[in-house]
């Protein structure tokens, strides 16, 4: 191993042990005993309190200024204001547009500034001071972990926005958002079928957990492939510099390039790609692929064409054709004027799933909700038939494989979509859907462990 990937490897190690030892050193999870017990910010009024917790400023701040329009729409429709939106193609018929258990919804806000320490001391505001009975949103592992121990010390349920770091459970959180295992599940059968077998792979990674997570899962998902992991480097957040990667990349060899970043610093190296005449050379006989396991509208808008022939995965996408997709677009579009990106609707599917499992649940009791949560499968949210897994509570659903494209009419459609990786079903590893069976893969969401 060169002096190079040592250093990475004690980067990469350093970082996922902090991450470990920052969930051990999180509060025991609260134990209920009776439904007729207190619990915290138990409604008393005629409110009932969420709160959404988003970048509103820093890095990540277009991302969390969508995040809030999709939160304050889903907060109008349970309300009864609007045209109901996707409740109207939910599966589930508990929420009448009346609010949630008798109970007017009402909203708090926090500003994440995508730091730990500012998402913590926000949800912990917001739950102390608000009187929140829930707390969603955000965008990156690390605030993630941050809110969580904040709910979890609390006993507050946390439906996690935009993240995709794997390390994310308790016994009151959720995410509805894919995961890095699950976007890497996702891109191998499409990588595989397109490019063959026998490709060789160098990463960049973001030099902060959330990289890591995302490089550990697709090095494991492309060598399972048999493809060869030849290097790597890692970039630090904020850094435009990336030339030191992309010329390790040219000498080792490599002809597949995996950047393992997230907007703005996703972006960059794309264009920074491009300036090294990267797309039209030949490298082992082939033309370099450039894949970005997680790619979205403002990654597309800040690398202009450069975002032609990246190859990605979405949680969702405007474009998408049903009743739920389209009744979502149609809704905040009214709403907005412009079509909604994945981030609005993860957080607006994870207000309404929570507003519905309370419902159905008839408490906002946090035993009551997550049990209401993982027993019923759901569908009419834009993304097929979905559940949450109850041993890690990631929602399993389809995902989209896409490929970018040059610029359009629109200047909202970013992606042609190449492949959609179906859930496993409903019921565990036996009920893999046909579309996967017949093409001889696990399911894509990771949940079937054999073949179908």
């Amino acid at each position: 191993m060169s002096s190079l990937n040592v250093i990475h490897d004690q980067k990469r190690r350093s970082f996922l042990k902090l991450g470990a030892a920052a969930a051990l050193s999180l509060p025991l999870p609260i134990i209920f005993t009776s439904r007729a017990r207190a619990y915290t910010n138990e409604p008393n009024g005629r409110e009932v309190v969420f709160g959404f917790n988003v970048p509103q400023t820093g890095a990540y701040a277009d991302t969390g200024a969508d995040e809030l329009r999709a939160f304050a729409l889903a907060v109008k429709h349970l309300n009864g204001d609007g045209d109901g939106g996707m409740l109207n193609t939910f599966s589930s018929s508990a929420l009448q547009g009346n609010g949630v258990n008798g109970k007017k919804v009402a909203f708090v806000t926090g500003d994440t500034q995508t730091k730990s320490d500012a998402a913590h001391a926000s949800t912990k505001r917001m739950i102390e001071k608000d009187g929140a009975i829930m707390i969603s949103g955000g965008v990156s592992t690390g605030t993630a972990l941050a809110m969580q121990q904040a709910c979890e010390a609390a006993g507050i349920v946390n439906m996690a926005g935009v993240l995709q770091g794997s390390r994310f459970t308790n016994d009151f959180a959720f995410r509805h958002f894919l995961d890095a295992e699950i976007s890497a599940a996702a891109l191998a059968p499409t990588l595989s079928a397109q490019f063959g077998t026998n490709r060789s792979v160098y990463h960049i990674t973001s030099d902060y957990l959330s990289g890591y997570v995302l490089e550990e899962a697709n090095t494991r998902s492309t060598e399972n492939l048999g493809w060869r992991t030849v290097g790597s480097s890692a970039v630090p957040l904020g850094s435009a510099d990336v030339s030191s990667a992309i010329t390790d990349f040219l000498n080792k060899r490599a002809d597949v390039i995996y950047i393992n970043q997230y907007e703005r610093a996703l972006a960059n190296t794309l264009v920074e790609i491009d300036k090294f005449g990267l797309r039209s050379q030949r490298i082992n006989g082939n033309e370099p692929l450039i894949v970005a396991p997680l790619l979205t509208r403002y990654v597309a808008k800040a690398a202009g064409d450069y975002i032609q022939g990246v190859i990605g995965t979405v949680n969702w996408d405007w474009t998408l054709q049903g009743e739920g997709s389209s009744a979502f677009v149609r809704s905040f579009g009214a709403e907005y004027g412009i079509p909604p990106t994945q981030a609005a609707h993860t957080c607006y599917c994870q207000t309404l799933l929570y507003a519905d499992a309370a419902q159905r649940a008839g408490t906002f009791d946090p035993v009551g909700v997550r049990e209401a949560l993982l027993g019923t499968p759901f569908q009419g949210l834009g993304t097929g038939q979905s559940f949450f897994r109850r041993e890690d509570h990631q929602c399993v659903k389809d995902v989209f494989v896409v490929e970018g494209k040059q610029h359009q009419s629109s200047d909202f459609a970013f992606y042609n979509i190449l492949n959609i990786c179906p859930s496993c079903g409903t019921n565990g590893p036996e009920t893999c859907s046909k579309n996967a069976c017949a093409q001889g893969y696990e399911c894509c969401s990771g949940t079937c462990k054999k073949k179908c």
